[in-house]
């Protein structure tokens, strides 16, 4: 690792007091030995991990790190702050601070060395010899692995009597308690590796027998079957999900978060011995799903009914925004005619600009094809994990076949889990078990699926597609402004959840078969999205003083956020003062909804904010939309937090907001 982190990578007297700011010091000393291209560019990658889930952990330790691809080489520089810095660790600031920078395309050995690392900060002689070090070559030597630290004295001995007396023969040793357990978080590369160190020091401190399975971003071996069959019970530590989950099915299982196992081993391994005690196992293997399973206790049908169709859209989304933008690249150069385009397989002129137009409208074109198969069979995916991909994507081609569009994938993907999960709860003899998720649940799904879209549902919801498509082109006045200013609540009400994916999901698939309506539809939803950021870096400008320091930093960003139609600028705000800025932002966002329908603007593109304002129809009036919907949530978030008292750049008492700007992340937007 010595390649990894020299001595002008080492700050022993770090002079940050946000995690912003230490990041930004530690980055800047990769940016001045090459190994950082891009200082704004990584630290942006920096704070879209961070913003998944903080990296504080337990003991005083913070590890900011991401893959970026404005990164050299694998680098890890550390910072030591005077007073700590808060990384959203439950036991307080973090005065051990390691940020780490893996490339986009970083080699196995690398970030296996890097996982070592992560491993060694369990150490508790390791992390007492950093906050003893005092030179920076020596502290670099001590990180890289090069110098070993000082162990810890060992206790004295007791004394011995002279004679002992001789001790009774020694009972046959109990068999202990066995676990086996898979680590996983978002990039692979250290809380992966602490909670498998974590784990496996608590099993021997509690003499339970514990083997890990760290699923890292370098790959991962696969636990021995023979160790699963043998082990009493399993735990998961993870934030994405399990690979080959079935594996451990039919054990006392628990499943947490990867932070639980670095922070509260010994009450994990507690917990599945008491699961083991009681009897209680999963369900067996097929029999799960990877929404249904990470779901938690008591979650009712509606919640997991949402989980499900949530996995559709996430699955979507790439494809909208890919297809989407490049079917409006197209018509932008190509004009609105170029759907009338022959095929550029041929007939294509290198030296056409108009052929060129075409190559990118039919590319985007099938890339868009795929958002109705794609939403059913992940909808499917969902709610009876693997085997559910085929029907899904099956239902999926026959709801576009029969012209029920968005509507017909849903239902395509519910029907689709549903039936394959009704198919895995039949017993079957053993002979055939290994069969069924290959031959029999793809053949006998499909099958049923096909059955129903075709001759049963499938009719029906085709024409509630057409009667909704014929209802948004239809729209004109007083209609089509209440549709906005629904759009618009429902975008800026939680800034990425449930009612912003449902909303967006339903702008996105009238673009499927697209209309005056449904075109009017996606303006207003895109517009209405770019509000609560940008309002809230107009409020930061206009009256600084009722914002923390921190806040009014994540201001300058909101305002490139807001522009992209990136919702998720607004979160920092939104979390650290929802009562004063959630209510503000949707009534700013029911403003631009309702205006830009009032305008009639129109939007072929699912994104891009006013990158894309060439696409737009109107585009003066629609960013006279976006600027009053803007000026309303500014204003309102202004008087509101003016009335609240909060006049000198502190938090408001009770909110979780801090001057190190550490508060509660929620999901982002599209």
């Amino acid at each position: 690792m010595s390649d990894m982190i020299t001595a002008d990578l080492v700050d022993l007297d770090l002079a940050a007091q946000t995690k912003e700011a230490a990041a930004r010091s530690l980055a800047e000393r990769m940016v001045a030995l090459g190994r950082v291209t891009d200082l704004d560019g990584f630290l942006a990658d920096v704070a879209a991990r961070e913003a998944q889930m903080p990296t504080g952990l337990d003991g005083g330790i913070g590890i900011p790190h991401c893959r970026s691809e404005h990164v050299t080489e694998p680098t890890l520089a550390f910072g030591r702050p005077a007073d700590g810095i808060d990384f959203g660790a439950p036991d307080g600031p973090a005065d051990l601070i390691f940020l780490i920078a893996a490339p986009a395309g970083a080699d196995d050995a690398h970030l296996t060395i890097l996982s070592a690392l992560a491993r060694r900060l369990m150490d508790p002689d390791f992390t007492a010899a950093l906050r003893a070090a005092t030179d920076p070559a020596a502290t670099a030597s001590l990180i890289s692995g090069d110098t070993a630290p000082p162990a810890a004295p060992e206790p004295a001995a007791a004394a011995t009597p002279e004679e002992p007396s001789p001790a009774p023969a020694a009972p046959a040793a109990p068999v202990p308690f066995r676990v086996v357990a898979v680590t996983s978080c978002p990039t692979g590369i250290a809380h992966t590796y602490m909670a498998a160190e974590a784990l496996e020091q608590a099993g021997q401190a509690e003499g339970v027998e514990v083997v890990v399975e760290p699923q890292g971003s370098a790959g991962f071996t696969r636990l021995d079957p023979a160790v699963i069959a043998a082990a009493d019970g399993v735990i998961f530590a993870h934030d994405v999900p399990v690979r080959e989950k079935e594996r451990f099915a039919g054990k006392p299982t628990v499943d947490v978060g990867v932070k639980a196992g670095i922070n509260r081993p010994a009450e994990l391994l507690a917990e599945v011995r008491d699961k083991a005690a009681r009897g209680e196992t999963t369900a067996p293997a097929g029999t799960g799903s990877p929404v249904d399973e990470a779901g938690g206790p008591g979650e009712g049908y509606g919640t997991k009914l949402r989980k499900w169709l949530m996995s559709g859209v996430s699955y979507m989304v790439p494809f909208v925004a890919a297809g989407g933008l490049l079917i409006a690249l197209g018509f932008a150069i190509g004009g609105y005619t170029i759907d009338k385009a022959p095929s550029v397989a041929e007939h294509f002129v290198w030296t056409d600009s108009t052929s060129w137009a075409a190559l990118l409208f039919q590319v985007g074109g099938l890339a868009f094809s795929f958002l109705v198969p794609v939403l059913a069979g992940y909808i499917a995916y969902g709610m009876a994990d693997r085997p559910g991909l085929v029907p899904g994507f099956v239902g999926g081609s026959i709801a576009l076949t029969i012209n029920a569009g968005f509507l017909g994938g849903l239902a395509a993907g519910l029907i689709a889990g549903g039936t394959v999960m009704a198919i895995q709860r039949v017993k079957v003899p053993a002979a055939l078990r290994g069969i069924m998720p290959v031959v029999v649940i793809p053949l006998i799904s499909s099958a049923v699926v096909g059955f129903l879209m075709f001759l049963v549902v499938g009719k029906p919801i085709a024409e509630l597609q057409k009667a909704l498509t014929d209802w948004l082109s239809g729209l004109s006045g007083a209609n089509a402004v209440i549709l906005g200013v629904v759009l618009g609540l429902m975008m800026c009400f939680d800034l990425g959840g449930p009612l912003n994916k449902v909303a967006y999901a339903f702008a996105v698939g009238g673009l499927a078969n697209p209309n005056d309506g449904s075109l009017k539809v996606m303006a207003a939803v895109m517009a209405a999205g770019m509000v609560p950021p940008l309002a809230m870096a107009l409020a930061t400008v206009v009256r600084g003083g009722l914002f923390n320091r921190t806040e009014r930093e994540n201001g300058k960003a909101a305002w490139v956020l807001g522009s992209s139609f990136i919702t998720e600028g607004a979160i920092p705000f939104a979390a650290a003062d929802p009562l004063r800025v959630i209510p503000s932002a949707m009534a700013g966002g029911a403003v631009t909804g309702a205006l830009s329908m009032l305008f009639e603007c129109t939007l072929r593109a699912p994104h891009g904010g006013i990158f894309v304002l060439p696409l737009i129809g109107n585009p003066v009036l629609y960013l006279i939309a976006i600027l009053a919907g803007t000026a309303v949530s500014a204003a309102l978030v202004i008087l509101l937090k003016g009335m609240g008292g909060r006049g000198d750049g502190k938090a408001v008492e009770g909110t979780p907001a801090t001057e190190s700007g550490t508060a509660p992340k929620v999901p982002a937007t599209v």
